[in-house]
């Protein structure tokens, strides 16, 4: 089957964007965290995403997503025991608006990172950050992020958070495939217009 000029264009353009969607696009996935079974004492991080040192990422956790450490007032959001926290009457927590569940605590210190209890933190390589309900930057290492809940004793914890995890991949070089897509979209896209040309001019 021939196709007009035109429709050699469209298809050209749609190619070469495509190319451009793959190389400057995001990818965006939402990950679980548990307060138990992946706690940093006693738990298994939660693998994710791999990473390449220096490769921009974003993690964002909802403020109302809540965890907690056991008894009360351990309750809190990603970033922690860090102030106090009161129920809502429709929290994660399950108590009457009102009741104090979470305060601020002393921080823990482990594996060389001291962060707040409850917080959530991500490790890559053996090296721990503190992220929270919202970070940005690069990769600190090359590997797998996981994922932990902050704290010294995984046996009464409860509850977990969801992470969403957002990787730039345009910060990095294209694939030696979208190398080729990109050439391949923009190469029809000059054919298309010189055929375009040339049959304009011999109307």
């Amino acid at each position: 089957m021939r196709l007009s000029g035109s429709r050699k264009l469209r298809l050209a353009v749609g190619a070469a964007t495509a190319s451009l969607a793959l190389a400057g696009g995001a990818q965006a996935t939402a990950y679980v965290v548990d307060a138990k079974g992946n706690s940093s004492s006693g738990g298994v991080g939660a693998a994710t995403i791999s990473l390449t040192s220096g490769q921009n990422f974003h993690v964002a956790v909802a403020s109302t997503d809540l965890w907690n450490a056991g008894s009360l007032p351990r309750w809190a959001n990603a970033d922690g025991l860090v102030n106090d926290l009161f129920a809502t009457g429709s929290d994660d927590s399950g108590y009457a608006a009102g009741v104090q569940i979470g305060a601020h605590f002393v921080n823990w210190t482990q594996g060389g990172l001291t962060a707040p209890y409850d917080s959530l933190v991500g490790k890559i390589g053996s090296v721990y950050r503190f992220l929270g309900t919202n970070f940005s930057g690069p990769a600190w290492d090359t590997g797998t992020l996981s994922l932990y809940f902050w704290d010294e004793n995984n046996g009464d914890n409860t509850q977990f958070i969801t992470a969403k995890i957002t990787t730039d991949i345009g910060t990095s070089l294209p694939e030696p495939v979208t190398w080729v897509l990109m050439i391949a979209g923009f190469g029809l896209v000059g054919l298309s217009l010189r055929r375009l040309s040339a049959l304009n001019r011999a109307i």
